[in-house]
């Protein structure tokens, strides 16, 4: 059955050979990642059955409520990434600032939210984990264009590991019989032209009047709304049927939402490398904006060429 099956473990070691830029201790970063990933997968399943769902009671450095799982994601994400020796520096959604890590020879700096969308979890809705690694030499502070990798997990009907080293995007799907990454989608390519948009329109009154003009157009045509509220879900769904995902400022959030270095910039970077057209704060390109600090929001829209195309004719 599984004779031609490509893992994860594989893939990585073979990128490894074939890119330059792709090093020993980052096969061993990104493998830890799937580790780890592959353990909150586990606990995702069973968060029904322990007393792992609902809130601690604290929030984060956004104000928002911290979930159990959360807590437990990012505490086992930091403690097996620091174990690696790979590591020079993390930097986490629940963390306020970046974590040094002392008497390390690492030489990467990672980025991630340990689960994208985790007050989704009692709702049973998609979540996931996203990471973005840098090398150490450019600081913390570095543009989105200089990522070495960065990718999500997606926690659904299936758990699924995507990623990029800047040599395309691949994605790979979790069997749990026998415990490993099986490529299930190389080299993803965005469709050229979708039907899907995907946005909060709840949040409509708060858009500028362009975005308002834009979304009463798709409503006049034959586009079809789907939104998760995880941005790995919603990202991920654009990449596989294409359409356009849409995170903006509004006057609610003028600065935008999502944090440009923890969410923006790796699925900027996977969306180029996919094909399509990412854009960040006012409509350019995310990857070229040096961050002012680690947590900085950014605007994003993201999909497929001619859909962010048809967007920028009303901006």
């Amino acid at each position: 059955m599984y004779k031609n099956a490509v893992t994860l473990t594989d893939f990585l070691l073979e990128d490894e050979r074939k890119n330059d830029k792709t090093t020993l201790g980052l096969t061993i970063l990104l493998h830890q990642i799937e580790n780890v990933t592959k353990i909150i997968a586990a606990h995702v399943k069973a968060s029904g059955l322990v007393d792992i769902i609902g809130a601690t009671g604290k929030t984060n450095v956004f104000g928002d409520q911290v979930q159990k799982l959360d807590e437990f994601s990012n505490k086992l994400l930091f403690d097996m990434l620091k174990s690696t020796g790979q590591v020079h520096a993390l930097v986490s959604e629940e963390m306020e600032k970046e974590v040094i890590v002392e008497n390390s020879k690492g030489d990467y700096i990672v980025y991630f939210d340990p689960l994208d969308g985790s007050s989704n979890v009692e709702s049973n809705i998609p979540i996931g984990t996203i990471f973005s690694i840098y090398h150490k030499d450019g600081g913390l502070l570095q543009k989105g264009n200089k990522q070495i990798a960065a990718g999500y997990v997606l926690y659904g009907s299936s758990v699924i590991f995507v990623y990029t080293s800047g040599s395309g995007v691949n994605g790979f799907t979790l069997d749990p019989g026998i415990g490993a990454f099986l490529l299930s989608h190389p080299d993803i390519k965005i469709p050229k032209e979708g039907k899907i948009y995907s946005i909060n329109e709840a949040y409509e009154p708060t858009f500028d009047r362009k975005l308002q003009n834009y979304l009463k157009n798709l409503k006049n045509g034959d586009s079809v709304a789907r939104y998760v509220g995880t941005l790995a879900a919603d990202a991920h769904r654009t990449f596989i049927k294409g359409g356009i995902f849409l995170h903006p400022a509004s006057s609610k959030n003028p600065e935008g939402k999502l944090r440009l270095m923890l969410e923006v910039n790796p699925f900027a970077f996977l969306t180029f490398q996919a094909g399509g057209i990412a854009l960040g704060a006012n409509n350019k390109n995310p990857l070229s904006i040096t961050p002012k600090h680690i947590h900085v929001r950014s605007p994003f829209v993201m999909g497929s060429p001619k859909n962010a195309k048809a967007y920028l004719s009303f901006q």
